[in-house]
């Protein structure tokens, strides 16, 4: 899938809110530059780890209520 495509369905999943995705991105990116293994199956190797964090969140893999719940 292009990665417009990705970025779309992610900005989708995430209600439009273009702060947000970033800010969820933002947070996956730190986790996997960490250590973290994605949660989908991809090599980390071929891939930059913003990609990555797009694609978890396009597929709805990722639990993001603690990022998205209104405060």
């Amino acid at each position: 899938m292009r990665l417009e495509k990705i970025t779309a369905q992610a900005l989708k999943n995430m209600k439009d809110d273009r702060y947000l995705l970033s800010i969820a991105v933002s947070k996956r990116v730190e986790q996997l530059s960490a250590g973290a293994d994605p949660v989908i199956d991809i090599d980390k190797k071929k891939y930059k780890f913003s990609d990555i964090a797009l694609m978890e969140i396009a597929q709805n893999k990722l639990d993001l209520t603690e990022i998205t719940a209104k405060k």
